[in-house]
C-alpha cells in the first residue's frame, strides 16, 4: 500500500522531512526530532517548553531508566547499603561491631533493643545476599519511589522491614540466631506491587504484571526450604505488611490532594506499630 501524496505534512520547523505526528496541543505537524513525550502523545518544542519556575522529566528519560534524580530514596538505601556491606567486608573489626550492634538477635531483642528489627536490613552475609536483595530494591523501588513519593516509600521500607524483623520475632522471642538482611523490606515491596497488579487485574497490563510477579513470588517463598538459614518468617512478614500497607493507601489515600503526606503517615504508623508489638510481645 502507498500512501497517497495529498496525506503528506512535513513538520513545521523541518520542511523537508514528511510526518503524520502532530502537536497534541496546538495541532502543527511535528516530526521525530521535535516530538517531546507527554502524558498524553506528544508536543512541539514550543508546547513542551515547561512554564516559568516549572522543573520537567521527560517521560523518555525516567520510565525504564531509574536514576537517583528520579529515586533519591532508593538509590540513597543501595548506597547505605553497599557501603557499610564493603566496610565490614574490608575490616573484620568493623564487621564484628556491625553484627554485634544492628544485627536481630531475639533474646537481645527481648532485653529491649526494639531497634534491632530495623537495623538487620543494613547487614548482608555475603555478595549474593546483598546483590539479589539491592537488584530487587532497584527493580522495584524507584517506579514506586516516582508514584508514591519519596517519604512515604522511605516509610514502606522502614516499616516492612520491621515487620519482617517482628514477624522473626515472634515465633521465637528469646532465640540467639542471627537474623540479617533486607529480605523483610523487600517482600514489602513485593506485596505492595501484589496488590497494585491484583487492583489492575482487570486490564492485559495489570493481568500480566499480576502473573509475573506471582511467579517470583512462588519462587522466592520456596526458597527458604530449600536454602538453609533464610528467614521465611520474615519474609511472610513484610510481604503481608506490604500488601496492608498499599490497601490502606488505597482506601484513605487515593485522590485525596495531600494524598503523599497521608501515605507516609500511614506507613510511620506501621512502623511504630511494629515497635510496639515487638515491645509487648
Amino acid at each position: 500500500m502507498t500512501m497517497e501524496e495529498h496525506d503528506v505534512t512535513t513538520c513545521y520547523r523541518h520542511p523537508d522531512r514528511a510526518t503524520r505526528l502532530s502537536c497534541t496541543t496546538c495541532g502543527r505537524p511535528i516530526c521525530v526530532e521535535c516530538s517531546h513525550d507527554a502524558s498524553v502523545g506528544q508536543k512541539c518544542p514550543e508546547c513542551a517548553a515547561p512554564a516559568p519556575g516549572a522543573r520537567v522529566i521527560q517521560a523518555r528519560n525516567t520510565i525504564g531508566r531509574p536514576s537517583f534524580q528520579s529515586s533519591p530514596v532508593s538509590f540513597t538505601i543501595i548506597g547505605i547499603t553497599a557501603a557499610i556491606f564493603v566496610a565490614g567486608y574490608l575490616s573484620p573489626d568493623i564487621d564484628h561491631w556491625l553484627l554485634t550492634n544492628l544485627s536481630q538477635v531475639n533474646v537481645l531483642v527481648s532485653l529491649g533493643n526494639w531497634y534491632r528489627i530495623f537495623t538487620a536490613a543494613l547487614l548482608h552475609g555475603g555478595l549474593m545476599h546483598i546483590g539479589f536483595n539491592m537488584y530487587a530494591l532497584y527493580l522495584f523501588g524507584p517506579r514506586l519511589e516516582q508514584q508514591v513519593g519519596g517519604p512515604a516509600f522511605a516509610s514502606l521500607y522502614v516499616a516492612t522491614a520491621g515487620a519482617g524483623g517482628l514477624a522473626a520475632y515472634a515465633i521465637d522471642p528469646t532465640g540467639r540466631f542471627i537474623l540479617i538482611g533486607a529480605s523483610g523490606a523487600i517482600f514489602g515491596l513485593f506485596g505492595a506491587w501484589m496488590f497494585v497488579a491484583w487492583k489492575m487485574r482487570k486490564t492485559p497490563g495489570g493481568r500480566a504484571m499480576f502473573n509475573q510477579l506471582g511467579v517470583l513470588l512462588v519462587i522466592n517463598m520456596a526458597l527458604p526450604f530449600m536454602i538453609p538459614n533464610i528467614s521465611w518468617q520474615a519474609h511472610l512478614g513484610g510481604f503481608t505488611s506490604g500488601i496492608l500497607i498499599a490497601w490502606l493507601w488505597s482506601v484513605f489515600a487515593v485522590g485525596k490532594p495531600n494524598a503523599r503526606m497521608i501515605r507516609t503517615v500511614i506507613a510511620a504508623a506501621m512502623a511504630l506499630l511494629a515497635i510496639a508489638l515487638t515491645i509487648f510481645i
